[in-house]
C-alpha cells in the first residue's frame, strides 16, 4: 500500500542543540534503514521549510502507523497522510 506523508518538523526554540543533533542523527539512520528496505520509497524537501513529502510502501495502515510513531523526530512532527493508488495512465510498473 502506498501512502504520501507530509511531515512538518517543529523543534521548539530553546531545545538543547546537542540533543536535537542526536535525535536528527537517529532519524537519518532510521530513514536510511527504511529506504534500503523499500519502505520509505521517496522523500522530497519543501523549499524553505523544515518539512518533507514522502512516499511509503507498507503492508497496512497499522504498519504505516507503527513506522511513523517510531520516527525519533515524531514528537516534534505534524503529519498529513494520504493513501495512494495506481493511476491507470501510469507507464511505470512499480506504481502498485
Amino acid at each position: 500500500m502506498l501512502f504520501m506523508v507530509e511531515m512538518d518538523v517543529n523543534i521548539p526554540l530553546g531545545f538543547d542543540p546537542a540533543e536535537a543533533a542526536r535525535i536528527k542523527a537517529e532519524e537519518k539512520a532510521y530513514f536510511q534503514k527504511l529506504q534500503a528496505a523499500g519502505t520509505w520509497r521517496h522523500i522530497w524537501r519543501k523549499v524553505g521549510l523544515y518539512s518533507n513529502v514522502s512516499i511509503f510502501d507498507v503492508e497496512s495502515n497499522t504498519a504505516l502507523h507503527d513506522t511513523l510513531m517510531a520516527l525519533p523526530l515524531y514528537p516534534f512532527m505534524t503529519m498529513k497522510v494520504t493513501p495512494l493508488c495506481r493511476h491507470p495512465s501510469s507507464i511505470h510498473d512499480d506504481d502498485r
